[in-house]
């Protein structure tokens, strides 16, 4: 509440008025499925209760005013009626403009507005708050507008605007769990069909994201890089994505490709099949076969897609030496840093919690931060 407070305030002091509306976006944490998406494949994410907060007030010009409180009040505005183009030094403000660009693209009628923005997503922890921001702007200018845009389409435009305008070849993943998450369920997501399965997520089983702080950049990192290698995969078996070769394919075909695309491969072809079956055993409450599934995609993002870090790999053998089979953990994200998630019996999230606390900081130099919280709802106005 004290952010929406804080949000609703400053804008009446910056715009001399209250907004007419507040729209928010939440983050999401990855439960099992990474690096899937833009193969077409499976994911498991849920909707987090930390988010974005996009507030809006209409202008009587073509003028879209942004201020972003969370980036020292910094500023960006820019015309409806020029080419857009990029922010040459604030990055933060190339997400806004890139829905916008994508927004025009569809010729939807825009009006001018102006806008604030915060959240409490942190950044660069691999909990999307780059897609939560692009979620919240879209849906902000759809209700505005009224431009009666689905969240499907919500989704599609904001990941268009990361694709496109600011440059990271992000699957669909993120912006769709922003938009359409639901309170206490995770969601299968197909990423070719866009086809949603709500999954119940155990009651007794919390939610934990603990963030290593090994700070990465995706845009600039080698996020780019897999994607091309999945491609290449793609293209020796004759398909257009890697959801396309089963397990039994890849297992007789796999001695023609480069070794090192051969791994990429192999890790996003068992990794649908986990996150099928992990969506089986959540919905039937199977704790000990996710506990295995949440194993064994953390080995093979540390030992073929090579995204884990040391930092990270600590961070999940600290919790699996806590919880064993109780429960689950892994990395989540697009890797190269930010976050582990743990499903944690509500009785040994304290244990779990003191066993960090103890060691992480005194391994790695690093001290880490802690997120527990609920699956959510996706965006909506506040």
């Amino acid at each position: 509440m004290e952010l929406l407070e804080k949000l609703t305030s400053d804008f009446e002091r910056r715009y001399a008025e209250k907004p007419a509306l507040i729209v928010k976006a939440p983050g999401r944490v990855n439960l099992i499925g990474e690096h899937t998406d833009y193969n077409d494949g499976f994911v498991l994410p849920c909707a987090i209760d930390y988010s974005t907060l996009v507030a809006l007030s209409p202008r009587d010009d073509n003028l879209v005013h942004v201020v972003a409180l969370d980036y020292q009040g910094e500023e960006d505005s820019f015309s409806l009626s020029a080419p857009m183009v990029s922010h040459d030094t604030q990055q933060w403000a190339n997400y806004i403009r890139g829905v916008v660009s994508e927004l025009q693209k569809r010729e939807l009628p825009l009006k001018g507005a102006n806008i604030m923005v915060t959240g409490n997503v942190p950044q660069g922890a691999g909990l999307s708050s780059s897609a939560s921001l692009e979620v919240g702007i879209t849906y902000a200018f759809d209700q505005y507008c009224q431009l009666g845009l689905s969240k499907q389409d919500v989704a599609l435009i904001s990941q268009a605007a990361e694709n496109n305008f600011v440059g990271c070849a992000c699957g669909i993943m993120d912006q769709l769990i922003s938009a359409s998450g639901q309170e206490n369920r995770a969601m299968g997501i197909d990423c070719r069909s866009l086809a949603l399965t709500p999954v119940s997520i155990p009651h007794h089983l919390a939610l934990i994201k603990v963030n290593s702080n090994v700070k990465r950049g995706l845009v600039d990192s080698e996020y780019n890089v897999r994607r091309q290698q999945c491609e290449q995969a793609a293209s020796y078996f004759g398909v257009s994505h890697l959801r396309d070769v089963s397990v039994a394919q890849f297992e007789s075909s796999k001695q023609g490709l480069d070794p090192l695309v051969a791994q990429r491969a192999e890790h996003v072809i068992y990794e649908n099949q986990r996150t099928l079956d992990a969506m089986k055993a959540l919905d039937e409450g199977d704790v000990e076969t996710i506990s295995q599934l949440m194993a064994q995609s953390h080995a093979s993002m540390r030992d073929l897609f090579e995204i884990t870090t040391p930092e990270i790999d600590y961070l999940v053998e600290t919790v699996d030496s806590v919880i064993g089979n109780r429960g689950g953990v892994r990395m989540t994200g697009g890797g190269f840093g930010g976050c582990i998630i743990a499903l944690v019996p509500h009785d040994m999230v304290d244990a779990v919690l003191k066993e960090i606390e103890l060691t992480y900081q005194q391994k790695t130099g690093l001290k880490e931060s802690v997120y527990i919280s609920q699956p959510v709802d996706g965006v909506s106005l506040v």
